[in-house]
Order: C-alpha cells, then structure tokens, then sequence
C-alpha cells in the first residue's frame, strides 16, 4: 500500500447512507477532482484514525487528511465545502462558531444518522469510472 496518500484524502463511514450520499455530493461538485476517498473501514482509514487518536471503531466522523494534516468533525466539513463553488463557499464562515458548538450539531447528526438514514450492510462501491478515485 502507498504511505503516501493525496493531499486531499477523505476518510468516511462506507455503510453509512448519509457518508455516502455526502461523498456523491462531493464528487458531483469536486470538479477538478481535488478529492479521493477511503472508508474508515479500511486499513488506511483505521491508520489514520489512530494518527487522530480515535480508536479503530469509531465510525462518528469522518476525517480529511490534507497535505498530511489531519481535521475532523466539522472542521472537515468546512474545510472540504470551502473548495467547491462560491455558492458554498460561504458555508466556511460557520468556523468562525465555536467549535464545541460545531462538533455538538455535526455529533447529534452523526449518533442518529443509522436510524435516519439507514446503513448498508456492506460498503458502498464506487462506480468504474470513479473508482480511480478511492484507495482499497
């Protein structure tokens, strides 16, 4: 496996039905396919989930791994909107809320995300023209 991800590495919950819709958003407005992608589930996501200091089951999150920092939570979030078009770009404006306020949202969404949206009982595949852009 290469040690060396992509600069822009987004790490996300493969059964999750809303991960996965979140990631489809993303690809959808990632023009210049700035993003890849790997599941938390993987061996490269359990690394860097551990580089966070999360343990290797903790799905609540997703991470971005940006030129070898590593963010979470919301700051993920809006670290990864702030690239996309200026219709979104606004939405960076939210870190100026403190974080605590941030991650308690982003947390309330993420612990109730299964009953809301459901979960697959498998990870989710990404079609051969987008599999270039995810790591196994």
């Amino acid at each position: 496996m290469n040690t060396n991800p992509p600069d822009n590495l987004i790490l996300f919950d493969g059964v999750c039905n809303l991960c996965s819709a979140s990631v489809q958003f993303i690809i959808e407005r990632d023009k210049k396919g700035v993003f890849t992608f790997a599941s938390l589930q993987s061996d490269i996501g359990k690394r860097y989930l551990s580089q966070a200091g999360l343990p290797d089951e903790e799905l609540n999150t997703f991470l971005l791994v940006e030129k070898g920092k590593i963010y979470t939570r919301s700051d993920a979030a809006l670290r990864i909107v702030r690239s996309f078009g200026w219709q979104w770009k606004w939405l960076y404006g939210f870190t100026i809320a403190p974080r605590f306020i941030r991650n308690g949202v982003y947390n309330f969404i993420a612990q109730n995300r299964y009953r809301w949206f459901g979960k697959k009982a498998a990870c989710w595949l990404p079609t051969p023209e987008l599999k270039s852009r995810f790591i196994a």
